[in-house]
């Protein structure tokens, strides 16, 4: 029988109680555990191997957006066929399920913000803000209210037990790891989350479903941003803002204007393709300046960021006496989800800054910068990139 473990190392609790899985010292069957229940095969599975390993499981499943309307859309979570689906399974391993109506709260805390994110020329990760709001603090309130000694979510991502309390480390599989997206995870919030899947492969988990007899075994992983319909997110923000997208000019970093475009919100840092103006040069979106509805572009040189200026730090490392103490440290830095952490050094005084060994191209404000341990997995905390500054 596969059980699961919360990547934490072996050892008893004190008076020599021996640990269950999830780190509590006393038996399963005394430990109640709320499993987050998206519809997908992860959250499944943890629900699932959780109830086999005997403990008092409680599945809840948010529904976050369109009362039903994303029945049929394959690869979402949080509506329609997803919320079937994790009632399915629910009753399937034979664990008590709630579906919330969260839809308001999701609105207002996370769909709202990235429209407006759009609209000021920057480019948004909504799957932080809703871990950092809706299912981090509002799911985690909902636990605590029904008793629960934890809430056990489908991240890949590991929660390692250290010398000063719980740490977030990456996933043992390098290519699930989802630490970028949960870098905002507060000291009390990953003091009371678990995340079993953290040192499992994929590949694994999906044979495990297939053991287990879930329907949702064979069901494609969740793509993309739940609420944004075959990836056309100017359409959500038209929705949410109607008239709110102007055209205006298209500049190059030389001061030339090289065309018009019909809004901001339909370019990204790093664009080369469909920038709708005709040169004898490749040129790539440098920066979008929203106030004055202009896209600037130029040569791929003047991509090259080095440093980049946060917001909202979120520090997870080891205990410092103040901010400053951390000016000066050396990290690894990761600034896109899909990019391997690059080192860096950590200067700390008026604000929050990262300076980069390397420039890295492509970096946009409104996205996030995720701190590293050089020497380990451990993840260090992070900030939302506010600006940058070119080699």
């Amino acid at each position: 029988m596969t059980t699961i473990s919360d990547s934490r190392p072996a050892g008893a609790a004190p008076h020599g109680v021996p640990l269950n899985s999830l780190g509590f010292a006393k038996p399963p069957s005394q430990t109640r555990v709320v499993a987050a229940m998206s519809g997908g095969v992860d959250s499944s599975v943890v629900a699932a191997l959780l109830k086999r390993e005997g403990y008092d499981v409680i599945g809840v499943t948010l529904q976050l957006y369109d009362h039903g309307a994303a029945i049929n859309k394959a690869g979402s979570c949080c509506a329609g066929q997803d919320i079937h689906d994790a009632r399915r399974v629910a009753d399937s391993v034979g664990i008590p399920h709630y579906v919330l109506d969260y839809e308001s709260r999701f609105r207002n805390a996370v769909m709202e913000d990235f429209a407006d994110t759009y609209l000021a020329g920057a480019t948004p990760i909504p799957c932080v803000r809703c871990n950092q709001t809706v299912k981090f603090a509002d799911l985690k309130r909902v636990a605590e209210d029904l008793g629960a000694d934890c809430l056990a979510t489908g991240h890949y991502v590991q929660r390692i037990d250290g010398e000063a309390g719980p740490e977030l480390h990456r996933a043992a599989d390098a290519s699930r790891d989802q630490t970028y997206f949960l870098f905002a995870t507060t000291r009390a919030q990953l003091d009371y989350l678990r995340f079993p899947l953290g040192g499992l492969p994929k590949t694994q988990v999906r044979e495990l479903a297939a053991e287990l007899g879930l329907r949702v075994a064979e069901k494609p992983d969740s793509q993309d941003i739940c609420f944004v319909p075959n990836g056309k997110y100017q359409a959500v923000v038209e929705k949410l803002r109607p008239g709110a997208i102007e055209p205006g000019e298209i500049v190059h970093v030389d001061g030339r204007v090289m065309g018009t475009h019909n809004g901001v919100i339909n370019f990204t840092v790093g664009q080369r393709r469909g920038l709708g103006i005709a040169t004898g040069e490749p040129l790539f979106v440098v920066k979008l300046d929203a106030p004055n509805k202009r896209v600037i572009v130029g040569p791929r040189e003047a991509l090259g960021v080095t440093r980049i200026a946060l917001k909202e730090v979120n520090w997870i490392g080891e205990a410092v006496a103040n901010e400053d103490a951390l000016d000066g440290r050396e990290i690894l830095v990761r600034v896109r989800s899909t990019r391997e952490p690059a080192p860096a050094t950590l200067r700390v005084g008026v604000g929050w800054h990262v300076d980069l060994a390397t420039p890295e191209e492509g970096v946009a404000p409104g996205q996030a910068a995720v701190f590293y341990d050089p020497q380990t997995s451990r993840v260090l905390g992070g900030g939302w990139i506010m600006a940058t500054e070119t080699k």
